[in-house]
C-alpha cells in the first residue's frame, strides 16, 4: 500500500471508528499483522520488526477490554455476584465477541497483512480478527487514556452490553455439549482437579475433557469453574475450526 493510499485508509477507518487519532501510527500498527512485517525483512532479523506489527498490542489491548468490561457491567449489574460478573465478562471479551466487532467494522478491509497469509485466508480468520480488534482498542487506549478507551468499548459493544444480563449469560456447557454432540462426538466430562483458598472464599479449578483436548477453568464455584472450562472449551474448537478453512 503506498503511503497516500494508507493514508486514505486510515482515515476512512477512523470514521468507522469514530474517534481520530492523535498520533495515526498507533491505528497503523494496530492493522499490521506480524506476517506483513516478517516478509520485509531478512531471516534471522524477526526481531526487529516487533515495533512494526501488532503483537504486544494485542496484550495491552486484552488488559484494556477486560478492565473497562468489568466496570461496565459492575455499574449496571450493583447486586450481581462474582460469578455472574465472571461468566457476563468472558462472554463479551470472548473471541467470537471480538471477530464479531471487528467483522461489523469492516476491519479486514484495512488489514496490512503478508501475502503468504492473505492466500490462506487470513483476512477471515476469526483468530486475526479478534487480535486485531484487541490491538485496536489498545491503540485508542495508548492514544487517549482510559475513559476514551472505555468509551470506545461501551459504543463496538453497545448492543451485546445493552442485551446481555445474569439469566441470559451463556450456559457455556449446554453449548458444549450440544456442539459436540452435532459432530456426534462424545459428550464432555468434568472432574474437580484442585481447591484452594479458606472455606470461606474458596477457588475451584474444573476440567473438562472432550475428545480432542483438555482445559481447566476456574472460578468461586464448582459451577462456575465448570462453565469457564466450557467456555476455554469452545474457544479451542472454534480457533482450530477457524484455522482449518
Amino acid at each position: 500500500m503506498k503511503d497516500c493510499d494508507k493514508s486514505a485508509a486510515l482515515q476512512d477507518f477512523e470514521q468507522l471508528l469514530h474517534y481520530k487519532f492523535q498520533n495515526p501510527k498507533l491505528l497503523e500498527r494496530a492493522l499490521t499483522h506480524r506476517s506483513w512485517a516478517h516478509e520485509r525483512i531478512a531471516p534471522g532479523l524477526e526481531e526487529s520488526v516487533k515495533h512494526l506489527h501488532n503483537e504486544s498490542l494485542e496484550f495491552v489491548g486484552d488488559s484494556v477490554l477486560g478492565m473497562t468490561v468489568a466496570e461496565s457491567l459492575f455499574e449496571r449489574f450493583p447486586d450481581a455476584d462474582e460469578g455472574e460478573l465472571t461468566l457476563m465478562k468472558h462472554r463479551l471479551v470472548s473471541a467470537i465477541s471480538l471477530a464479531q466487532a471487528a467483522e461489523k467494522l469492516s476491519l479486514s478491509d484495512f488489514l496490512q497483512m503478508g501475502r503468504g497469509e492473505e492466500k490462506t485466508g487470513g483476512r477471515l480468520k476469526q483468530t486475526i480478527l479478534a487480535d486485531t480488534m484487541e490491538a485496536v482498542i489498545a491503540a485508542v487506549f495508548l492514544d487517549g487514556g482510559y475513559r476514551t478507551a472505555k468509551d470506545f468499548v461501551e459504543r463496538i459493544f453497545s448492543e451485546d452490553l445493552q442485551t446481555i444480563t445474569p439469566a441470559t449469560a451463556t450456559d457455556y456447557k449446554t453449548v458444549l455439549q450440544e456442539r459436540l454432540q452435532a459432530e456426534k462426538r462424545a459428550a464432555p466430562v468434568y472432574n474437580v482437579v484442585r481447591t484452594e483458598g479458606p472455606p470461606h472464599r474458596r477457588t475451584f479449578h474444573v476440567e473438562a475433557q472432550w475428545d480432542a483436548g483438555n482445559v481447566q477453568g476456574s472460578g468461586t464455584t464448582i459451577k462456575t469453574a465448570a462453565m469457564m472450562a466450557a467456555k476455554l472449551a469452545l474457544e479451542i474448537i472454534d480457533t482450530v475450526k477457524a484455522e482449518t478453512i
